[in-house]
Formats: structure tokens, C-alpha cells, sequence
């Protein structure tokens, strides 16, 4: 999907804000946890990369929150072209956590995109 420039302004500050770099040991996955009054922005993020999953409501302790998930296939063909040029350039926190899960996952991620350009 295309995301305009306000699109992907939100995208990557909230990712570099709140987002989690990561994965389950066998693919890459992008964590963002929030309070459930975020709902709208949770569906926002849905609506746009409609192979992402939002998970929730949440209620642990005096808590409750949503959670999205980019994972696998969508994260790589969906989010990180979205992300991969942004993030160095505006915090360098951030961009280690993400340097480090493309290093930790960089096979997985050339072999979905070798498949994604059959």
C-alpha cells in the first residue's frame, strides 16, 4: 500500500517512540504496545498494512493495552520499506534496535524478498 508522507511520518515517529525491534527466533517482528485509549491508532496501523495483526484488549495488573505485530512476510514486504532509510537519520536508539534485528534476521529477510520478486 502506498502511505502518504503524513502516513509514513506516523509510522516512523511512533515506531521510534514506542516500537520494539525484534523477533521470535526464526523471523523478524516489530512490537507496538500501548494503552488501549490508542485503540484508533492500533486500527489506523491495521488499515494500512492489512497483514499485520492487532491483538487485544489486554488486561493484566491495572493495565490494559493493545498490541500490533509486523511479523514475517508482512514486515518485510509491508513495513521495513518504510523504515529501512528513516530511522538512522532521525535517532540513532532506534536505529541500532532495528540494525541489530535486519542483522540478526538478514537471511530470512533476502530470502522473503528473493521469493517476493518471483
Amino acid at each position: 500500500m502506498a502511505l502518504s508522507p503524513f502516513d509514513h511520518g506516523v509510522l516512523v515517529g511512533i515506531l521510534i517512540g514506542e516500537g520494539s525491534f525484534g523477533g521470535d527466533g526464526k523471523q523478524p517482528q516489530i512490537t507496538l504496545k500501548m494503552h488501549i485509549r490508542h485503540e484508533s491508532l492500533f486500527r489506523w496501523l491495521q488499515e494500512r498494512f492489512p497483514r499485520t495483526k492487532v491483538y487485544g484488549p489486554y488486561h493484566h495488573g491495572d493495565r490494559s493495552f493493545y498490541q500490533w505485530m509486523a511479523r514475517g512476510r508482512a514486515l518485510v514486504i509491508d513495513v521495513l520499506p518504510w523504515l529501512e532509510a528513516e530511522l538512522a537519520a532521525l535517532d540513532g536508539h532506534a536505529a541500532q534496535r532495528f540494525d541489530a534485528m535486519l542483522s540478526r534476521y538478514a537471511e530470512y529477510i533476502a530470502r522473503v524478498r528473493a521469493q517476493a520478486q518471483v
